[in-house]
């Protein structure tokens, strides 16, 4: 009886280890095809329509305009983009993609307002969409703002305002 029960333990012992075993390599496969879905996906280019591209800014770059863009900025964009646009922001680490440096100049140069406005309104994971939670005003004036974290520092912006005497608009101090 004795006898039996050890052969039956020892089937159970071997069984338990080959379970293991196979629980251990399928958990590894997994792991590489979520690493090779995560490459892939990194490199995966941002489409965006034609004439979405094609679509020109509505608004004016003022200093208002961008003041009131600062302020969505800093409620829906830093915690992901950093303060200064860097792509830094406090939850930048536990992004994947990792958010866009809105300050590379090379980047900014390479994309439309409409492109910017498409990806802000549209949303990619993890990106969420803009589209119901913003205005289009709101979304046009935060292209204004991500475009002003790319610009050369001595730019100002020129914001026209009325005036009885005609003179030319007088340029706004930098934001």
């Amino acid at each position: 009886m004795c006898e039996d029960f050890l052969a039956a333990m020892s089937t159970d012992a071997q069984l338990s280890l080959k379970t293991r075993k196979i629980l251990f390599a399928l958990l590894l496969a997994l792991i590489c095809i979520v690493l090779v879905y995560a490459a892939f996906q990194r490199d995966r280019p941002w489409i965006v329509p034609e004439e979405a591209k094609r679509l020109k800014n509505p608004i004016a770059p003022t200093e208002s305009t961008l003041k009131a863009a600062r302020g969505i900025y800093v409620e829906e964009c830093a915690q992901c983009h950093g303060e200064q646009g860097k792509g830094d922001g406090p939850k930048a680490r536990l992004q994947f993609p990792a958010p866009a440096d809105l300050t590379d100049t090379r980047r900014m140069n390479s994309v439309t307002d409409g492109e910017i406005s498409y990806k802000i309104s549209e949303g990619r994971k993890p990106m969420p969409s803009f589209k119901n939670r913003l205005t289009e005003d709101q979304r046009w004036k935060l292209v204004l703002l991500v475009r002003s974290f790319s610009a050369p520092a001595g730019l100002p912006t020129v914001e026209k305002k009325p005036d009885a005497v005609g003179k030319t608009p007088t340029p706004a101090p930098d934001p």
